[in-house]
């Protein structure tokens, strides 16, 4: 029993002095806008264990010889950013509407692998993938078991439309292939097909839903804005969505189809073209966040005038939605409404997500507000306030830099010159 009790006290002795001397990754950071405090701090020092923040320190503080230090002196450090609308399966092209007829589900996998490295290395360290043909939940898995390099991805595998809508993968198609999408396909009609269709997604993998509240810009279908589910259906797909611990993103542009996503309770509405005032104030009382995604609006409206890049269908609707979206997000922004950040990665190509920042400051915004947007935020939208958007002990270890603080040069979050995620460095 003596002996016993000397090897555990030997053992125990051994890792407190492994632990002292364990290796920690010291960032230098000249200046540290932390994704919390309204003001930036200068000259400090972010202590790395693992994959987790373990302190922030003024200063820069002398190191052991088993630390580990990166230096950004002359840096802007910030939280890793967070993108709440991206769609990783696919990019912009004029031949995507022919690649589901010419695409294997492989190719559409092995371009995603792709893109999300892309986006990673534009310093977005966690997405919210919006919608694809559920390879997206393939993705996130091989990203989280280190196969795949890029974002942490939360995802809702395929989005959930009506017969014809926004989100039905057949629109357009002749009648012989388009037949007759079901819950399982993510298209629904009716309040026992909405539970159907949010069940399969929780078995599926996916972590949110996603609707598509009205029409949308870039389906072959007539319609960009009409509502697209009946009041019942939303209440459904809300309260099944709640039942499973997920949230509730919808696709609106009309106001009509808003309204009633709004009311039903969902947590985000994405694009918001129409939006009214009536709809500002219900979005404030039920807490809802607005995810803008101005990038998506400029890049439609540019391309449509591009001959043959989309399909005539489609033309009108990005001439007449695409132009608005920016101004209505300066609107919302000033009637009090929650404003996270989003941008439709995909529509546009993927990397060039930071032009969001630019946008919005554009008209009106602070840049800090626009970092929060993209930090702690969108992290609370994601309901992971907790575990990342902001450089605090107790988080994951998800760090960018730039090289011009942006709050000088709201830019410089275009080209992000260092990206740390879960303590690993994948561009410096």
């Amino acid at each position: 029993m003596k002996l016993k009790t000397i090897l555990l006290s030997v053992l125990f002795s051994l890792f407190i002095a492994f632990s002292a001397y364990a290796q920690r990754t010291i960032i230098h950071a000249g200046t540290l806008i932390d994704g919390k405090s309204d003001a930036p701090r200068n000259e400090v020092s972010i202590i790395i264990e693992g994959n987790m923040i373990t302190s922030i320190e003024n200063g820069y503080i002398n190191s052991n010889s088993n630390d580990k230090i990166i230096d950004l002196k002359n840096k802007t450090v910030l939280p890793g950013l967070i993108d709440l609308h991206v769609h990783l399966e696919s990019e912009t092209n004029p031949q995507k509407y022919l690649e589901a007829f010419t695409f294997n589900e492989a190719d559409f996998a092995m371009r995603s692998t792709a893109f999300a490295k892309r986006t990673l290395m534009a310093g977005f360290t966690t997405v919210r993938e919006l919608g694809g043909s559920g390879v997206n939940i393939s993705l996130r898995n091989a990203i989280n078991q280190g196969f795949v390099d890029g974002p942490r991805v939360i995802t809702v595998g395929k989005s959930l439309a009506t017969t014809g809508g926004h989100a039905d993968p057949t629109n357009g198609w002749k009648n012989e292939l388009m037949g007759s999408p079901e819950p399982v396909d993510g298209v629904l009609n009716g309040v026992a097909e909405a539970r159907e269709a949010v069940r399969q997604r929780y078995k599926n993998g996916a972590d949110h839903i996603k609707i598509t509240a009205t029409g949308g810009v870039l389906s072959v279908a007539k319609s960009g804005d009409a509502p697209q589910f009946f009041e019942d259906e939303l209440d459904a797909i809300v309260r099944t969505a709640r039942e499973y611990g997920m949230h509730v993103a919808a696709h609106a542009h009309g106001a009509e189809g808003m309204k009633r996503a709004v009311e039903a309770g969902v947590l985000t509405i994405e694009h918001g073209t129409h939006m009214t005032e009536e709809i500002m104030d219900l979005m404030i009382e039920n807490g809802t966040y607005y995810v803008p995604t101005i990038s998506a609006g400029k890049w439609v409206a540019e391309k449509a005038k591009v001959e043959g890049y989309y399909p005539e269908l489609v033309v009108p609707k990005a001439l007449e939605i695409g132009p608005k979206i920016q101004n209505t997000f300066e609107k919302a922004y000033n009637h009090g409404v929650k404003i996270a950040f989003g941008t439709d990665a995909g529509v546009f190509p993927h990397g060039l997500n930071g032009a969001e920042f630019r946008y919005m400051t554009e008209v009106g915004m602070p840049v800090m507000e626009a970092i929060k947007s993209a930090t702690i935020t969108a992290a609370t939208v994601l309901g992971m306030k907790d575990q990342i958007g902001t450089i605090e002990a107790g988080k994951y270890a998800d760090i960018v830099a730039t090289d011009k603080n942006p709050l000088d040069d709201v830019t410089t979050l275009e080209s992000v010159s260092f990206v740390m995620k879960d303590g690993v460095v994948y561009k410096n």
